[in-house]
């Protein structure tokens, strides 16, 4: 057998007639394609469900009350908690009554599980959008709320219930957490007064067991100690005045008794109208007169200063009513006292020192009660200071034992500060988060309102039927170009006289043309009618019945 021998040859460039006849060869692979691209994508688009979107836009409405004012106890504003609120939302318990109450998927739920199809549900026919804020650092802002349906009715109802039910989840929510925070912190304050409470016990029973050694009181026992010493002080001063007083008085006393014990001897002087000894008793009373006036001033100035039962104030009254009283009796002895008559001489002598004796047993009388009186008030000052030395003895034995407990006193102190201020923390904290519940509950804080109530839709969005039959135009007509080409790649023969001329490389003389019998092209050209007829019959068949399924599924 003799072996053909194999050799390749570059085809020629091809030219725009060259196209144009290609296309003339092979249109019935070209239209073929076409048209049945043409008739699936229109079967295609008119038996897929039309898609229904509902939209409804929510506003997120600041609080009316400004937050300087009112502080919210809430842990995150309303647009940080949407997320939350939409997790919530779309719960699978949330999802399931929605499609148990608005009837959805009727044909899906005998086939497929409950699981499937809510996540069907919320990731192809539900989409919430994020908060849109318009203006940076500004509260509030709006989100879209989408849901999708084969149904425009149902759309619109599940898009209204899903509505709802974030304004619900936004009032429960909101009260829930901020009736949360009231409790909790109603719960840490009714704590806290307890530890304030059991605090100022213990302070109260430490105070009453060391009454007078607080260091608190210390200035004080100081202050007081320091008047006692001060006092001490004066009482010694007083004292020494008084024993010298007492010491004047004794020697005056043993001085007019010497006088007293000398005018009762026997004595040769005349002493009768002696006028020496009579302007020595005018001056001795106008001496007394002085002394009367001397303590009255004296006991004014001391009712000025003490109560009436004051030691001082009952020496002074007893020394002045005994300076009157001698005033008194040497008054009374002038004006009882007669002129002198010639009488003996001894006679005038014995009145004479009758006389002086009587004046100077009334001047040692008073003497003696003025050093009674200085014996009272040397034991008033010496009662006085002993008293005195007690309480001086107590006041630092409460100066010394002060900080045995200061340390103690101390930690009660601090610890009732820290008390106090956390029940005061926690007393402003619970009112504020009190006054912030009540403007929830009057909803008057942050809110969700709706700023478009959820839309009836009118037309499907999806399917896009132009979009659909256009792209399947467009394809079956590419599979015709594609296997129109395939079919003149695989083509080896010569078309036409540019194939013969190139490929030969000789010079044509002459061409012959085909010669077909008239009935075998009659014949060809009837079947290939016959078959673009039943084909164009069938797909307009095909499309018209798409068409009326639609429409009337659709009514």
């Amino acid at each position: 057998m003799q072996q053909q021998q194999e050799f390749s040859v570059q085809r020629r460039e091809m030219e725009f007639e060259d196209y144009i006849d290609i296309l003339r060869r092979h249109r019935s692979w070209i239209l073929g394609p076409f048209l049945a691209g043409l008739v699936i994508s229109v079967v295609v688009a008119f038996l897929w469900h039309d898609t229904y979107v509902s939209v409804a836009t929510m506003k997120v409405v600041p609080s009316s009350i400004p937050e300087r004012f009112v502080p919210s106890n809430v842990n995150f504003e309303l647009t940080q908690r949407i997320n939350a609120m939409t997790q919530t939302i779309l719960s699978r318990a949330n999802l399931s009554n929605i499609i148990n109450t608005f009837n959805l998927y009727p044909s899906e739920i005998k086939s497929k599980p409950m699981e499937d199809l809510i996540e069907e549900m919320k990731s192809k026919h539900i989409r919430i959008t994020q908060v849109f804020n318009g203006s940076v650092g500004q509260k509030g802002g709006s989100f879209e709320v989408f849901f999708e349906s084969d149904n425009r009715f149902t759309a619109q109802k599940v898009c209204q219930d899903l509505v709802s039910r974030f304004m619900q989840e936004n009032i429960r929510e909101s009260t829930s957490q901020t009736g949360s925070t009231t409790d909790f912190l109603s719960d840490t304050l009714a704590e806290a007064k307890k530890e304030l409470d059991t605090i100022e016990q213990k302070m109260t029973a430490f105070r009453m067991q060391n009454s007078n050694t607080l260091p608190e009181e210390r200035m004080n026992n100081m202050s007081t100690l320091h008047l006692l010493e001060t006092r001490m002080s004066n009482i010694n001063s007083q004292l020494s005045r008084v024993n010298q007083d007492k010491l004047l008085l004794e020697a005056d006393m043993r001085r007019t008794q010497e006088l007293l014990n000398a005018a009762l001897t026997p004595q040769t002087i005349e002493t009768a109208g002696n006028p020496v000894m009579q302007q020595a008793r005018n001056e001795r009373l106008v001496a007394l007169e002085r002394d009367v006036q001397q303590l009255e001033t004296n006991l004014v100035l001391l009712k000025d200063r003490y109560t009436p039962q004051n030691p001082e104030v009952k020496r002074a009254e007893a020394t002045l009513a005994l300076a009157r009283r001698e005033r008194d009796n040497l008054q009374k002895q002038e004006e009882t006292k007669k002129p002198a008559t010639t009488t003996p001489q001894t006679t005038r002598r014995t009145v004479i020192a009758a006389k002086d004796a009587s004046d100077l047993q009334t001047q040692l009388t008073r003497v003696k009660a003025i050093m009674t009186a200085k014996d009272v008030e040397s034991e008033d000052l010496l009662k006085e200071q002993k008293s005195l030395y007690s309480q001086m003895k107590t006041y630092e034995a409460r100066i010394q034992s002060s900080p045995i407990g200061e340390q103690k006193y101390l930690e009660l102190m601090r610890d009732y500060d820290r008390a106090k201020l956390n029940y005061q923390e926690l007393s402003k904290k619970k009112a504020d988060s009190s006054v912030a519940q009540k403007v929830i509950e009057r909803k008057q804080g942050e809110t969700l309102e709706m700023l478009n109530p959820a839309s009836l839709p009118f037309t499907p969005t999806d399917p896009k039927r132009w979009v659909i039959i256009t792209a399947g135009g467009i394809a079956g007509l590419l599979l015709g170009l594609l296997l129109a080409g395939a079919r003149e790649v695989k083509d080896t023969s010569l078309k036409n006289l540019k194939d013969v001329r190139s490929y030969t490389q000789l010079t044509i003389l002459g061409c012959i043309p085909l010669l077909e019998n008239d009935l075998v092209v009659r014949r060809r050209r009837r079947l290939s009618l016959l078959a673009w007829s039943t084909a164009c019959l069938v797909g307009a068949i095909v499309v018209s019945a798409s068409v009326w399924y639609y429409y009337s599924t659709k009514s």
